[in-house]
């Protein structure tokens, strides 16, 4: 399915399934909504499920002048729209997350719960500005070599080296403006992002990695209803590395919020 966003690009994205709430998988940075694969089928048993390529990733347009988280969620907005979904639940990966939360505040009647996938670690935090000028140098030098060390690091000593490569090459395989676009605008964003936080109604839920602790007393500063779960032995990709336990804390998570929206 295709549909066009906020600003004219062309958003691609699948969906299958059927049930309420909507499960919408939002990928990471220089990723795509195949991302989600061990995850579309199995939740799809129970519920409508939608993945969704952002603007500048995988078979969406690419043509956008105009880079912002806002934007980004709004691409999301764009599919939930085109579908006609009235109850939600945004799972969100990485810079997902941020996108969702995003898309989140522009439909909060629609949106029960949103799930951060190995993000959220610190939402008080400032990105530096000389180490995101440094890695933008890299991806202008070497964009393939960079986005592969890149991604490499995101993972374990001990991760399974196919899915590591199956990562290291679709990362490596995005746009090199897309990514130096979106390193400035989350530059950007990052002072404002607890701020934007505290506008969320909707209770937010964290599944993270063992090694990737999260800052939760900086969350529950700015977020109502807050939580984490933490997965052992995996990095940053947990949704790729054990799906068989990442669905099963996602599956619970669901639920739960799924009882809170009736209380």
């Amino acid at each position: 399915m295709n549909v066009s966003s906020h600003d004219g690009v062309s958003i691609a994205y699948d969906f299958l399934g059927d049930g309420k709430p909507a499960i919408v998988f939002v990928h990471g940075f220089c990723c795509d909504r195949s991302f989600w694969d061990f995850q579309a089928g199995y939740f799809a048993r129970h519920h409508t499920v939608v993945t969704v390529d952002l603007a500048g990733h995988g078979q969406s347009g690419h043509n956008r002048k105009d880079w912002s988280s806002e934007g980004l969620g709004a691409d999301v907005v764009a599919a939930v729209t085109d579908l006609g979904l009235e109850q939600v639940i945004l799972v969100g990966h990485s810079m997902g997350g941020q996108v969702a939360m995003e898309a989140a505040l522009q439909i909060p009647k629609r949106v029960m719960g949103l799930v951060g996938v190995d993000t959220f670690r610190d939402i008080e935090w400032v990105r530096d500005r000389k180490q995101v000028a440094a890695q933008i140098a890299s991806f202008r030098s070497d964009f393939v070599e960079s986005m592969r060390r890149f991604a490499g690091d995101r993972f374990l000593p001990e991760s399974d080296p196919v899915v590591v490569e199956r990562v290291a090459t679709r990362m490596a395989a995005a746009r090199p403006s897309v990514a130096v676009a979106l390193q400035s605008m989350l530059l950007e964003t990052s002072p404002t992002l607890a701020s934007r936080f505290e506008q969320v109604r909707a209770p937010i839920r964290c599944i993270a990695s063992e090694r990737n602790s999260v800052n939760e007393n900086a969350a529950r500063r700015h977020i109502r209803d807050f939580r984490v779960t933490y997965i052992p032995k995996v990095g940053h990709f947990l949704m790729m590395e054990d799906p068989d336990t990442f669905n099963r804390v996602l599956d619970g998570v669901i639920t739960e919020l799924k009882l809170l929206a009736i209380q």
